[in-house]
């Protein structure tokens, strides 16, 4: 009677051991690119408050460069689009907790989230830049000293500045659609942004006394995406190079450069 139960004993090691290896090679991680041909859905974080990126039209219907990147994306997917609505400081939690499956909400590409999410190859530039009245002599950091600046919280503007003028007053809007309200409505006249957001401040107030005054950096925006997931990396930077040509002309669209 002993030799059976031995035998179950190694049975049993045996099982336990390929579980172990299984689960350390990843061979039960799930396959975040199946799902979602399974769902026949996506869900995409958008921040449908920064224009030109994203804002909802007189349609009233969501629009801008990175929406119809969006509806290019999930179309090449053959899925739906679902927009999951994001801000510049919960886009990546949104993307950790699994309320997205990816972002595409201009994310610009730093090593700090890299350590933190996946990013996809380049589909974009963008600028961060100060703009000021354009009597105002600034040029340089340096020259944002006791000044107070107006930026996006959690955004790459916002950390560039921080870092660039630690003596500056930095003050944080929640998004950038408060943050264009802000300059529009006169609480602030220096801003650390994009030059989208700039050019929309101009196009609600025309006569407002703006100007960049430097470019504080230049950095590629990539689509964000969880660690881990191969295939659906993959697949997503496969689809940014085939497209780019296309991706290119809607940013052109958009942002007219």
């Amino acid at each position: 009677m002993e030799f059976p139960m031995k035998k179950n004993k190694f049975l049993l090691r045996g099982l336990l051991v390929a579980s172990i290896f299984a689960f350390g090679t990843g061979a039960a991680h799930a396959d975040l690119l199946k799902d979602i041909r399974d769902a026949k859905k996506i869900r995409i974080a958008l921040d449908t408050g920064s224009p030109p990126y994203g804002f909802v039209g007189a349609d009233l219907k969501p629009t801008g460069s990175d929406v119809e990147t969006a509806r290019l994306l999930a179309k090449g997917l053959g899925v739906e689009l679902e927009i999951i609505q994001v801000t510049s400081p919960n886009r990546i939690p949104f993307l950790q907790s699994g309320k997205a499956d990816i972002v595409v909400a201009s994310l610009s590409v730093t090593p700090e989230r890299e350590k933190v999410i996946d990013f996809s190859v380049p589909y974009a530039q963008i600028l961060a830049v100060v703009a000021a009245p354009k009597d105002a002599k600034i040029a340089s950091f340096a020259d944002l000293k006791g000044v107070r600046v107006a930026t996006t919280r959690g955004s790459n503007n916002d950390k560039v500045v921080t870092t660039g003028a630690p003596d500056a007053k930095i003050v944080r809007y929640d998004d950038d659609a408060t943050l264009v309200t802000a300059l529009v409505s006169g609480q602030a006249d220096t801003i650390a942004t994009s030059p989208a957001i700039l050019t929309a401040i101009l196009a609600k107030v025309p006569t407002k006394d703006l100007s960049t005054k430097f470019v504080m950096q230049s950095v590629p925006l990539g689509m964000g995406m969880r660690k881990d997931e191969p295939q659906f990396k993959a697949w997503v930077n496969d689809w940014i190079t085939k497209n780019q040509t296309q991706l290119n002309e809607l940013h052109k669209k958009f942002h007219g450069n």
